[in-house]
């Protein structure tokens, strides 16, 4: 079964889509983050150094975005935004 077929068999589920449309706003962070650091020509390496923590910490904010277990601080995304060449903002906005 190919990835888009199991991904449109679990969103027919109504809770599995609501728990999936919840997390949006991670999911979005997330592809975000991983064009700045994709566009800069980093590795996760090379992004923690410039963060000035170890290779594993990068790893579990990129994927704490993609399971939800964790919700990075802001400090945290703003020296990520800052070792792949990037200004963080936040915003607030109507839905």
């Amino acid at each position: 079964m190919k990835h888009s077929d199991l991904k449109a068999k679990a969103l027919s589920n109504p809770e599995v889509k609501a728990a999936y449309d919840e997390m949006a706003p991670e999911f979005a962070l997330l592809r975000q983050m991983l064009k700045a650091r994709q566009k800069a020509g980093l590795s996760q390496a090379d992004v923690a150094e410039r963060m000035g923590t170890k290779p594993p910490a990068v790893t579990r904010l990129e994927s704490s975005l993609g399971n939800g277990k964790h919700s990075p601080s802001l400090a945290t995304l703003q020296k990520y935004a800052h070792a792949v060449g990037y200004e963080l903002q936040v915003k607030l906005v109507r839905p």
